[in-house]
């Protein structure tokens, strides 16, 4: 069975968190984008972990299910995008402790196979650190200690470091991670089955470092608000259990593709200096010394300089063997560029909800629409853009310190 996953994001207990990040809103959001299976997170937190017990109940594929499916507002999904959503218990854990020398900050993914597995797993960092004051508990824990942890609950928990180069908060960035990852896991890296690429990064960039060959790349939205769901996702061909997942998962097999936003569009890909406005290169940052030119701060090294750090494999590159990959931009980003407005503003999530009525689910749109039946039943502009986009005909202004990069469909001389 093919099914669309999205197996990172939060809960409205995070920090930087839409209030509307409850598991209805999850579900609705989840039926108008397409997507199958969506990670409960923040599954550590106790009061979202109540929720879960209070809102979810298994399914014959042990995975969960709204126990009522009302939309939240009293405003369904178009029919032709409701579908079942299945829920996976799941958790984002920071550690932060020192070693060799170095303060470390590295964030790890957790997907259970149940819920009781969670609860036991919470009941042990609880004895650690605190576990209520963010949805993403922050311990001061050893990267290692928490994998032996895990593994010692259940060895069947899935257990992948998340957004591997983010400069602050990975096991590989530049800020505070590793050079490798038997650096932080040590003996334990083996029992790792799978890497998160992150906003920042995509495939190709990963497979430039050959220390990485061994583990699957997935992606996810790490979404904080309901909308940003599957602006990275996952595409699996396998029994839409949490079984057929990890399997697919820990062997590649039935594992299809990732489908990711153009890591340019990720606010770390390049270097620079977002308090000088300044957006440099590695080779640039290299030759300032990695010294902002004009306030002599810090210039943060961003994805794509790391990357250049570790690799040992030219540009352009595939590894044989390995899930293929499509990039995607989101359908409210279209539709924003097409009409010249804001994406949140209310004239976008009119046209949106027109689309959504007229074609199916988000991705539906994104992936598998014919031109003929974008340009029938929804607009020519829209099945131009969706078009470019497939293409790769689009132009990205590069994120850069924790500001976001900007996609371009249409040049002004394309709108004459």
């Amino acid at each position: 069975m093919e099914f669309i996953a999205d197996l990172h994001l939060h809960s409205r207990f995070s920090i930087a968190t839409s209030k509307d990040m409850d598991l209805p809103h999850l579900n609705h959001w989840a039926q108008l984008k397409g997507i199958s299976v969506l990670a409960a997170g923040d599954g550590t937190h106790p009061k979202w972990f109540r929720e879960m017990r209070e809102l979810l109940a298994r399914d014959e594929s042990g995975l969960y299910v709204l126990k009522d499916r009302q939309d939240p507002n009293g405003k369904a999904a178009p029919d032709r995008c409701r579908q079942a959503v299945f829920f996976i218990p799941s958790a984002e854990v920071s550690t932060i402790y020192k070693k060799d020398g170095k303060v470390r900050k590295v964030h790890h993914l957790l997907l259970f196979p149940d819920l009781d597995s969670l609860e036991r797993l919470s009941r042990v960092l609880d004895g650690v650190g605190n576990i209520r004051s963010d949805g993403r508990p922050i311990l001061k824990l050893d990267s290692r200690d928490l994998l032996q942890r895990t593994l010692d609950i259940s060895p069947d928990i899935l257990f992948i470091p998340a957004h591997v180069w983010t400069p602050h908060f990975s096991v590989l960035g530049a800020g505070s991670g590793f050079d490798s990852l038997e650096e932080c896991y040590g003996d334990l890296a083996g029992k790792i089955p799978a890497l998160e690429t992150g906003l920042s990064s995509d495939p190709p960039m990963n497979r430039r470092v050959s220390k990485l060959d061994s583990y699957l790349l997935v992606s996810n939205s790490d979404a904080h608000s309901p909308s940003k769901l599957g602006r990275n996702a996952n595409r699996f061909d396998t029994e839409r259990s949490y079984w057929g997942i990890r399997n697919a998962i820990q062997t590649g097999s039935g594992f299809l593709e990732t489908l990711e936003m153009y890591p340019q569009e990720g606010k770390y890909h390049l270097d620079g200096h977002r308090t000088c406005r300044l957006r440099l290169t590695p080779r640039e940052t290299i030759q300032y010394g990695s010294v902002c030119p004009v306030c002599k701060g810090r210039i943060t090294v961003g994805v794509m300089h790391r990357v250049e750090d570790l690799a040992d494999r030219p540009e352009g590159g595939r590894l044989p063997g390995t899930p293929s990959y499509r990039y995607i931009v989101p359908l409210q980003e279209i539709v924003a560029e097409t009409l010249r407005v804001g994406v949140s503003s209310r004239k976008v999530n009119r046209r949106y909800r027109e689309y959504l009525e007229a074609l199916g689910p988000e991705f539906r749109i994104l992936l598998d629409c014919p031109r003929e039946e974008l340009e029938h039943s929804g607009s020519e502009l829209l099945a131009e853009a969706v078009t470019r986009v497939r293409e790769g005909d689009i132009s990205v202004t590069p994120g850069f310190d924790g500001q976001y990069g900007r996609i371009r469909i249409f040049e002004q001389a394309d709108r004459v």
